[in-house]
């Protein structure tokens, strides 16, 4: 297997894993939050299993479905990210629409959305590397 196939297989690991986090207790504090930070609820974690199903269905179709995936998933999270480190709350479970703008400082906002940050990034960056070998 190739390593757009793998990355999407890794990808689907780290979603499907995320999407039941909030169901482990070693990792949710007494607030329901998760590492303290991160309120996830059914939806989020839907979006989290929705993103896992996509990169497995990537992986097991073909090469270019992966890259395919690692560029539109990339641009969409990582914009998902710079939306929410700058206004608080994003648009993928639509928490800017319901909610508008946060009030949390800019150190609040960096913590809950350099994971999609950086998870876009390297997929966008890898998609794009990928489609041009």
């Amino acid at each position: 297997m190739n390593m757009p196939r793998l990355l999407c297989l890794g990808y689907a690991g780290l979603f499907f894993f995320v999407a039941i986090m909030g169901y482990i207790p070693q990792f949710v504090d007494e607030a329901g939050l998760l590492f303290g930070l991160f309120a996830l609820d059914l939806y989020d974690n839907l979006l989290h299993a929705f993103s896992g199903v996509w990169a497995l269905a990537a992986a097991l179709i073909s090469v270019r479905q992966s890259i395919l995936y690692l560029k539109l998933f990339g641009i969409i999270y990582g914009l998902d990210g710079i939306v929410g480190l700058f206004l608080g709350n994003a648009f993928l479970d639509f928490g800017i629409f319901a909610h508008g703008v946060a009030s949390n400082t800019f150190i609040e906002n960096f913590w809950l959305n350099i994971p999609h940050i950086l998870i876009g990034g390297i997929a966008a960056a890898s998609g794009f590397y990928f489609s041009r070998r």
